[in-house]
């Protein structure tokens, strides 16, 4: 294999093989940062667990969205994943509320996801190609779209609702014991609330 056929770096990852590291570091100390404290958690804190410099770290990640961005990007990604994979295997309505409802898990699971995810509602930095929000939406709006055609959700509902709605649901659950689930049990309620037919109209 040639160096030209080389695996690509992910968006954002510095080429530099010294830098590579440090990036990889300070991802890692923010993960577990993140894990223990939310999306809030102190960058400071995570640039001395990652052995760098705030400098260093603020040179790889200019904002704290940007790194929120880089630590929730996989996870984002497997959600959009798994809604391609619903619109395939089930039907539109179904596949709609199982994705928002595994939207709701992730986000009740991962302290600091619904905080990312909101957050990049309003950010235009585009450092990291689509933005988590981006992707989200995208792929929602794509299930939104067939279950609308399918008359299986009211008209007047768009995929930013549903997206405020769980992670509005899930940042009010996310330090509980057991928020996925708590969360899963609150997002039925507010889907009953989407869905066409008596319960929507009383």
């Amino acid at each position: 294999m040639s160096q030209g056929s080389a695996a690509p770096i992910p968006a954002g990852r510095p080429a530099r093989a010294d830098a590579r590291r440090n990036y990889d570091r300070i991802l890692v100390a923010a993960e577990a940062a993140i894990a223990r404290h939310g999306a809030e958690a102190s960058l400071e804190e995570i640039a001395r667990h990652a052995g760098v410099g705030s400098a260093t770290l603020h040179r790889h990640f200019p904002s704290r969205q940007a790194l929120l961005e880089a630590v929730f990007r996989d996870k984002v990604e497997s959600l959009c994943a798994g809604a391609r994979r619903l619109a395939a295997e089930l039907d539109p309505g179904p596949a709609l509320i199982a994705w928002l409802r595994a939207v709701g898990v992730h986000a009740a699971s991962n302290r600091g996801l619904a905080t990312s995810l909101l957050r990049g509602a309003h950010d235009s930095d585009s450092t990291w190609g689509d933005t988590c929000h981006t992707m989200i939406l995208n792929a929602g709006g794509e299930l939104l779209e067939g279950a609308r055609q399918a008359r299986a959700i009211r008209s007047d509902v768009a995929i930013t609702d549903l997206l405020k709605l769980v992670n509005a649901i899930s940042l009010a659950t996310e330090r509980e014991p057991d928020g996925a689930a708590e969360a899963d049990r609150l997002l039925t309620l507010a889907i009953n609330g989407v869905q066409p037919g008596p319960m929507a109209e009383g």
